[in-house]
């Protein structure tokens, strides 16, 4: 053993050991240190969002300033630089669609020109957390395509093939970039045509997304009806087929519907790069009328009739006094100003003029006017192109003025009951509200306008709507019959489905898309 003496020399040389080596290493261990601390401070962009750990090891998450310039650069790769735009300009004009919804833009914009390509450009954004938002034609009513967590926005419009046509067998395969206009516009003399006619001249994939409808949903159905199978790209850059590759057939009863999981999804479970669609036969004859009621409820009542006697018509459209103000003056027309449906009946000759005949008999009894003709195809077109402009007439009637659209949907029982109780209501909030609707299958529209400066109008406004959803939901409807979820109906979802129904579809959600990147803060 050492004694006393030995063990303070050796304590004091090690301590002096000690005291060297501090001397030396002191800075270094502190530089460690420091550039540590900084490393944890670093902000990380996860999903358009800077991710941030505080002095206390705390995570948070703050707006990021835009996407790491590495996803940019691989996105260029991918797509080549000129289908790439991080520039404000593009980023705000794909931040917006037709709601009342404020402008939210993503961190960048890219334009991809084939399935491969959106693949690639995906499966990116999956592996940096980045958020996705597919983009049409930017017709949506329920700001469907608002960045509202920054990301890429997935532009499709360069996707603009008609793939395969088969008249033969009634069905067509299209691109994302291909609209409804312009489909039909190909299909001329082909013998065939796609009814589903929403009015906006909608990419089609896009209304596949919102599961839209419109005029003519009454006798040809809405896309949930007309879509036969879809080209889905995943969260992951997976490339799905709901119904198998190249399968285009009229009914299978082979596993879960996946086409119809994904019709309506709004872009929140994949990226829709190919449709194929139900083609119908061109009518030997089409006919269109106009009549006008002196009451909402006589026009409604019309309505329910005509449907109960089984009259396959075509397209029944109700427009009140107030849109036939706006209709006449927008489109220089001289319709009478009061509660007015219009008609089309499609068929053989002598068909239609069966079809007519019932009609009237109905119109007459509810205290309908003398049927206004339009007969040949120029005047038909003329009618209708005018009924699709009710939005923008109703909007000329209030310049200045912010515009609000929606809708719900009701069994067609209940619709007479409905649109009168809607009509006082908007008395009531001293709301001005033109009225339009798809009658023939319980949907109709209330377009409305307020002073952008009135936040007691504003207010107004969101109570009528929400007021107006919950009514239809009480006569067992739905809060929305076209226009989609979106954004500003998602607290009345909730109360439509129930909360069984919901968790459901937030576990759908996370398990095609675990990261929360398609399309987020919508539907669910």
């Amino acid at each position: 053993m050492l004694s006393a003496a030995a063990g303070e020399e050796v304590t004091a040389l090690c301590s002096m050991a000690l005291r060297r080596v501090l001397h030396w290493q002191l800075p270094a261990l502190e530089y460690a240190a420091t550039c540590w601390r900084k490393h944890r401070l670093q902000p990380q962009v996860q999903g358009g969002r800077e991710i941030r750990t505080n002095d206390r090891g705390v995570r948070h998450s703050a707006p990021a300033r835009g996407l790491h310039r590495n996803i940019i650069e691989a996105l260029q790769v991918a797509a080549g630089s000129e289908n790439v735009s991080t520039t404000t300009a593009v980023r705000e004009q794909h931040g917006k669609d037709e709601s009342y919804q404020r402008c939210k833009p993503p961190d960048a914009v890219v334009w991809p020109q084939n399935v491969e390509q959106v693949s690639r450009m995906a499966r990116i954004c999956f592996e940096n957390n980045v958020p996705i938002i597919p983009f049409g034609t930017s017709t949506g009513l329920e700001g469907g395509v608002l960045a509202m967590k920054g990301g890429v926005c997935f532009d499709l419009t360069k996707m603009d093939k008609i793939v395969e046509l088969n008249t033969a067998d009634f069905d067509v395969t299209v691109e994302p970039g291909v609209t409804r206009k312009g489909l039909n516009d190909y299909l001329r003399g082909s013998g065939v045509w796609f009814p589903v006619d929403p009015g906006a001249d909608a990419s089609l994939c896009g209304m596949a997304a919102t599961s839209a409808s419109g005029t003519n949903a009454v006798r040809y159905g809405t896309m949930r009806e007309n879509v036969i199978n879809l080209e889905v790209v995943l969260a992951d850059g997976r490339i799905m087929y709901t119904a198998g590759q190249q399968r285009r057939f009229r009914k299978t009863s082979a596993g879960y519907n996946l086409t119809n999981l994904f019709v309506g999804s709004e872009g929140t479970l994949g990226i829709i790069t190919k449709t194929t669609l139900r083609l119908y036969g061109i009518p030997e004859a089409m006919v269109s009328a106009v009549c006008s009621f002196p009451t909402v409820k006589a026009a409604t009542d019309c309505t329910v009739q005509i449907l109960q006697c089984g009259i396959p018509i075509a397209r029944i459209e109700f427009l009140d006094d107030v849109m036939m103000d706006a209709f006449n003056k927008y489109s220089k027309l001289s319709y009478t100003v009061s509660s007015t449906l219009f008609l089309e009946f499609h068929g053989t000759e002598k068909g239609v003029e069966e079809q007519i005949e019932a009609a009237e008999e109905i119109v007459k009894m509810n205290s309908g006017s003398e049927f206004a003709w339009a007969k040949d195809q120029e005047t038909r077109n003329k009618l209708w192109q005018a009924r699709h402009s009710a939005w923008y007439a109703a909007r000329a009637l209030y310049p200045g003025y912010e515009g609000y659209s929606t809708d719900v949907c009701v069994p067609i029982s209940k619709l007479p009951e409905i649109i009168v109780a809607t009509k006082e209501d908007l008395v009531r909030s001293n709301l001005t509200g033109p009225i339009v609707g798809h009658v023939g299958d319980g949907n109709f529209h209330c377009l409305m306008f307020v002073n952008p400066e009135s936040e007691d109008e504003g207010r107004r406004m969101k109570e009528f709507t929400d007021r107006l959803a919950r009514r239809a939901l009480a006569m067992h409807g739905t809060c929305t019959g076209e226009h989609g979820i979106g954004v500003g109906k998602r607290h009345l979802l909730t109360e439509e489905i129930g909360a069984v129904g919901m968790q459901v579809m937030r576990e759908i959600k996370a398990a095609l898309d675990p990261k929360d990147i398609m399309n987020p803060g919508k539907v669910v």
